[in-house]
């Protein structure tokens, strides 16, 4: 049990600005199956998300309160997957080649294609939040960031780690076993539950193609996938979550 919250929190400290606890002792080679509480990591920053929306909108209006709650939980995880699209948006828009993408993606700087992409990116969440109910965000929140991370820990299973050469691989190149694979989907799926009809389950389709098609178009120009192309699945795959939302609760009945 103890090895199991040890594996927990080693995930949480790195998906989140929540520190390892002192009481434990950090390993690294724990970070490889940290990667099967990624969905749970989710629903903690999606419950951080939620809850500060909620907070927000007793005493501030509608729009400043999704302003605030988007805010604050970039400041939560450290903006890594933020970090992780704009890298991504840099990579294959500047490079041409498979060395010069994984090149310029591991370079700190933001280049003109991360500064635009992680605008429309903000702004369209924005949007998006925006044009859900008030007394759905919250559900919405933790139900998206939960699931979106669980379909973006999906490609260490179904795709190859683009850095071979690099010694850190081996963090990626394990497929998680069947039981943590399981475990990652159940927990992925499971706040979907809770949006009060089963139909929005069906927001797993347009969400995991779109990881399809992002893992499709990594494995073209890289030969497989990096963290950043994690993160910045994670990213697309909440846009695409909110719209889906959006046109199912609007047009299905």
């Amino acid at each position: 049990m103890k090895r199991e919250i040890n594996i927990f929190f080693t995930g949480l400290s790195f998906f989140t600005r929540i520190p390892f606890p002192k009481w434990l002792k950090f390993k690294k080679e724990y970070q490889y199956e940290a990667i099967k509480y990624f969905p749970l990591s989710g629903f903690i920053i999606g419950t951080f998300a939620g809850l500060i929306f909620y907070l927000a909108n007793i005493f501030l209006p509608f729009q400043l309160s999704v302003i605030l709650s988007m805010g604050l939980t970039v400041l939560f995880t450290g903006g890594l997957h933020e970090d992780g699209f704009m890298d991504v948006c840099d990579g294959f828009g500047g490079g041409w080649t498979r060395e010069r993408i994984l090149e310029i993606m591991k370079d700190s700087l933001i280049g003109a294609f991360g500064v635009t992409g992680i605008v429309f990116l903000i702004l369209t969440k924005y949007f998006c939040q925006y044009s859900i109910s008030a007394s759905q965000l919250p559900l919405i929140l933790i139900a998206a960031h939960t699931s979106t991370r669980m379909v973006a820990a999906t490609l260490v299973n179904t795709h190859q780690y683009a850095r071979v050469e690099n010694s850190k691989a081996k963090n990626y190149t394990q497929k998680l076993s069947v039981g943590n694979f399981l475990f990652t989907i159940i927990t992925g799926i499971f706040p979907i539950l809770f949006l009060g009809h089963i139909k929005f389950l069906l927001i797993l389709i347009p969400v995991y193609l779109s990881k399809i098609l992002l893992g499709r178009y990594f494995n073209k120009w890289i030969g497989g996938f990096t963290g950043d192309c994690i993160g910045a699945t994670q990213q697309v795959c909440e846009i695409v979550f909110y719209l889906s939302y959006i046109v199912i609760l609007n047009h299905i009945y």
